[in-house]
């Protein structure tokens, strides 16, 4: 069969698919929709949020989308479907999908080193913390048993932490490194990385850390591009996320930014660091989005990897994204800051629902589901089985923990019992 007839074929197929899908689904209760409405009316009244917006979209089309309060309590200014917020950690699947189109594209390989973008990660060494009997804890270090590679970029299997995870050597080695002083650039941060030791050795521990930020580096030496030019060029634009950027240029744009309440103090040295490094495009937290834009990225997840016409990636590399790759039979082990969760495991840059979990009830969700959150307390969900994206923005780092959740539970409470959880 030519390769025009199979797309063609595939593409009735899936239609077909999705006709017969949307059918079969059952759209979210009224009374449902309105509890989410309650629920965030409180949270803003109350004042423990100034302000969020809420999307449910079902078969391609907006079911719900809401805005409460403000987005910025010194100005006063109305939430609305253009606030642009600081997704954080938001940015991990936007970049990952750029890395697996270069991989797609045969211009990069999982098995690739990293060091064959960045050298100074051929004399990156690992730290191996030993407590002799009767004496002091220490660090030795040692070689990796092989490098680190591409795909412990995509699936945080590298050893590269965050400077407030792990043991108390790893946060002490990362701040005495000061990688965030001056000023500096992609390239010359993933330097930085490479001079630190690695906490475990590649491809054994599930680790949150700076994985992304690295691989925005190997994407832009492999394109040429900066950071934000590539994605503009190959996933921005053809999207239609016009408001996605790393820095904003216009007082228009600065006027629609969300902040967080002046008692959250996290957020807000976030954003005062955002506002001092506007040179780093961190391709692992360094985004601003609105949810209309990071809608339509997630709708062309749950596409498959198409969206309006245009593929993004093939089936096969799709599928390898949104894959688990560190369960069991993996070899790899989950740190106690385990950031995907009970019953997720994790493809390449992206939380996948593969069990109920632990938890009895299990939380809501469907298998199959794609998801990931962020510091700030934006958060996406895609629901393959019941057709359906969800998204909250906000920003707030005191009440994400809580709310989160909670808006996960109210829009799956939408629906029959039969369909809110695995």
């Amino acid at each position: 069969m030519k390769r025009r007839e199979f797309l063609v074929g595939a593409a009735l197929l899936a239609g077909t698919m999705a006709r017969s899908r949307a059918g079969d689904i059952p759209a979210p209760s009224s009374d449902g929709l309105a509890r989410i409405t309650a629920y965030f009316d409180d949270e803003v009244t109350s004042g423990r949020l100034p302000g969020a917006v809420v999307l449910v979209q079902q078969h391609g089309k907006p079911v719900y989308l809401k805005n409460f309060g403000v987005r910025d309590t010194r100005t006063g200014l109305a939430m609305t479907p253009d606030t642009i917020f600081a997704i954080h950690s938001m940015t991990k699947p936007i970049t990952c999908l750029g890395a697996m189109m270069l991989i797609d594209e045969g211009k990069s390989a999982l098995t690739d080193p990293v060091s064959k973008y960045i050298p100074l990660f051929a004399g990156t060494k690992v730290g191996i913390e030993t407590t002799k009997p009767g004496g002091p804890t220490t660090v030795e270090l040692e070689p990796p048993v092989r490098p680190v590679n591409i795909e412990d970029l995509l699936r945080h299997t590298s050893g590269i932490s965050y400077d407030y995870i792990g043991a108390p050597w790893v946060m002490e080695v990362y701040l005495a490194a000061k990688i965030f002083d001056g000023p500096f650039n992609n390239r010359q941060f993933a330097d930085r990385i490479a001079e630190l030791p690695l906490t475990r050795q590649p491809g054994t521990l599930w680790r949150y850390g700076h994985s992304t930020d690295v691989l925005g580096s190997v994407i832009e030496i492999i394109s040429g591009q900066t950071l934000y030019e590539f994605l503009k060029q190959r996933i921005f634009d053809p999207l239609g996320m016009n408001s996605t950027k790393f820095a904003l240029k216009s007082p228009e744009e600065r006027a629609r930014m969300a902040r967080p309440l002046p008692n959250d103090p996290v957020l807000l040295a976030g954003e005062r660091d955002r506002l001092d490094h506007p040179e780093w495009e961190s391709g692992g937290g360094g985004l601003l989005s609105t949810i209309t834009d990071y809608q339509r990225f997630s709708q062309m997840l749950l596409n498959g990897g198409e969206f309006e016409g245009k593929r993004y990636l093939s089936s096969a590399a799709f599928k390898a994204m949104t894959t688990d790759h560190v369960g069991p039979g993996s070899g790899v082990g989950r740190d106690y800051f385990y950031f995907p969760g009970d019953g997720f495991g994790y493809g390449y840059g992206i939380g996948v629902r593969t069990d109920p979990g632990n938890a009895k009830p299990p939380p809501a969700g469907s298998i199959g589901e794609l998801k990931w959150d962020s510091g700030s307390g934006t958060y996406f969900g895609v629901d393959p089985k019941l057709d359906m994206v969800y998204l909250l923005m906000q920003q707030t780092q005191n009440e994400r923990s809580r709310i989160t959740p909670a808006f996960k539970a109210l829009v799956y409470d939408c629906y029959p019992p039969e369909l809110r959880r695995p």
